[in-house]
């Protein structure tokens, strides 16, 4: 499979990141509320405590492209 960053459509090269925030987010949300978050690993279900997602990496890895604006895109 390709890597989504050299896709030639800008909607695929996006969709990594858009799942990315949202699991950012995901993680956000079950620490602020306690809640426990249920996420598969290496093909089995897992359920972390709020203090076990506090401990892990971010998610979203550093994109040297996101300063950079894309041409024809609007920027709010």
């Amino acid at each position: 499979m390709k890597d989504s960053r050299e896709c030639s459509d800008p909607v695929m090269r996006g969709a990594l990141a858009a799942l990315q925030r949202a699991a950012e987010e995901a993680r956000r949300i079950a620490i602020q509320t306690g809640t426990d978050l249920i996420v598969m690993r290496d093909g089995k279900i897992c359920r972390l405590s709020p203090e076990e997602i506090a401990k892990l990496p971010p998610v979203m890895e550093p994109d040297p492209q996101a300063d950079k604006p894309e041409i024809g895109r609007a920027h709010v």
